[in-house]
């Protein structure tokens, strides 16, 4: 007999050894029971977490011969439930909607669904990939869907809902299948490998359950994988040797070098990380996703429940989580989202992602304009006393001629001289007088920029009249 993969050898063949979708089993269970199957179901979900087992196990325990009625606990042992686990069963047909997409297809699925079934109690059409179906296939669709025979019933299965019309799915009862957690994926390769009497390390079983990124089939695949290298003993070094490093370890060397500022080292990590055969756009991925877990255990604590690792590797998470702060961790994502989908239309993909990872890494050497901006608005409220230089540099007069040489009540100080470059030139500038005209014609105040004198204000010289003229058109031309 031909060797049977794991992915077939150990599918759910009920509704209670369904792993990670517990509660749409229950709702199935409860509407058998109640007699309140709908006509029609769409289940969703990324790949292998269970929607065509969910929709095997559905047509087992309607058409379970064994029972007198539709069961919510199929025997399993039948005719009809042995026929329909091999997808062998005459009354439940599966379509591949990608290869059989046409309208022909559809209206020859109507015609055979007025027939009554062979043997079992419905009908059952299970659908994949619905959304491969054409636009005519689905209009040719929708009447039946709506309102098929008594005897029949269709489930629908699709990775990719947006893409099934709304007219179909509001003739649907629609099931959103969960992507499986690394816990329940890890417990379920546990039992797997104590069958199978194997040895497995649970480091090895958590990093296949990580690396399966929430699919159970995958999971089993690389079981598979690794047992076909060692069928006795799962360890490190054999996962090391036959699956790549996992992208939690990459993508932590990257953004170590990262927190050290170091675009060298984040360079290596970087190549290390793309000859293991990962694309670019596929390692941004991995990259987003490990900023997301730093982000979480930095806002939400090391002990939140959104991120779902070891106890070991949470550790390691929250240490390198603290190197930076949450608004960095956000900066992050949104500049890899940019790359992720600039390497898809480019042909230098590796230039915009070593570019990238040197940005990140010098991230540090920019300033927050937040500081710089709350420095200037002090800088530029605050009240400076004039400068002594410019007291110096009157020419000598009476004593109430040093009077004249300050601002007037009510007028608006000049700010504080900046704490960098030279003092003396500072001093000149704002002494100077066009600087001060200018000044005065923007603020609106009556800033004297008369020489010290016993002059009145209203004995001025022709000589301050037109340079006062002058600076207006200075201004106005400006």
């Amino acid at each position: 007999m031909s060797y049977r993969v794991l992915a077939r050898a150990y599918r759910s063949t009920t509704f209670d050894e369904v792993v990670g979708q517990e509660a749409i089993a229950t709702t199935l269970k409860n509407a058998i029971r109640s007699g309140r199957v709908h006509h029609g179901y769409l289940f969703t979900g990324t790949r292998g977490v269970g929607k065509t087992s969910m929709a095997r196990i559905l047509a087992k325990a309607l058409n379970c011969l064994a029972a007198d009625a539709p069961t919510p606990t199929p025997c399993c042992k039948c005719a009809s439930c042995t026929a329909v686990a091999e997808g062998q069963d005459i009354d439940v047909v599966e379509i591949d909607a990608a290869s059989n997409n046409g309208v022909d297809n559809i209206r020859e699925l109507r015609g055979n669904a007025t027939l009554h079934p062979a043997r079992a109690r419905f009908k059952v059409y299970i659908i994949d990939e619905v959304h491969m179906l054409s636009a005519g296939a689905f209009n040719a669709l929708l009447k039946t869907l709506e309102e098929p025979p008594s005897h029949v019933k269709f489930i629908l299965a699709t990775t990719e809902t947006h893409k099934v019309p709304a007219t179909i799915q509001s003739r649907c009862q629609r099931f959103d299948f969960r992507a499986i957690g690394v816990r329940a994926i890890a417990a379920h390769l546990a039992t797997i490998a104590q069958t199978e009497g194997i040895q497995a390390d649970e480091a090895v079983l958590r990093r296949i359950a990580r690396l399966a990124n929430g699919s159970m089939r995958d999971a089993l695949s690389l079981l598979d994988k690794l047992l076909s290298y060692d069928p006795q003993r799962l360890t490190s070094a054999v996962v090391d040797e036959v699956i790549p490093p996992p992208h939690d370890e990459l993508s932590l060397a990257v953004l170590e070098a990262v927190a050290r500022s170091d675009p060298a080292g984040a360079l290596l990590a970087l190549d290390v990380a793309l000859q293991t055969g990962r694309t670019v756009d596929r390692f941004c991925d991995h990259l987003i996703d490990h900023v997301r877990t730093l982000m979480l255990i930095r806002v939400c604590g090391a002990d939140t429940d959104l991120v779902d690792v070891g106890d070991a590797m949470r550790s390691t998470l929250a240490e390198q989580a603290g190197q930076f702060d949450a608004p960095t961790y956000v900066y992050m994502i949104a500049l890899l989202e940019d790359l992720r989908h600039s390497v898809r239309s480019s042909g230098a993909a590796r230039a915009l992602a070593d570019a990238a990872v040197v940005r990140l890494a010098m991230s540090r050497q920019f300033s927050d304009i937040a500081p710089l901006l709350e420095r200037l608005e002090s800088a530029s409220t605050s009240p400076a006393e004039s400068p002594p230089a410019s007291r110096q540099a009157a020419p000598p007069g009476p004593t109430d001629a040093k009077k004249n040489d300050t601002i007037e009540p009510g007028a608006a100080k000049l700010p504080t001289p900046p704490s960098i470059g030279n003092p003396k030139q500072w001093e000149r500038a704002i002494n100077d007088p066009l600087v001060r005209k200018v000044k005065e014609a923007v603020e609106g105040t009556l800033l004297d920029v008369r020489p010290a004198g016993p002059e009145s204000p209203a004995a001025a010289s022709p000589a301050s009249t037109d340079e006062a003229e002058e600076g207006s058109s200075l201004f106005a031309a400006g």
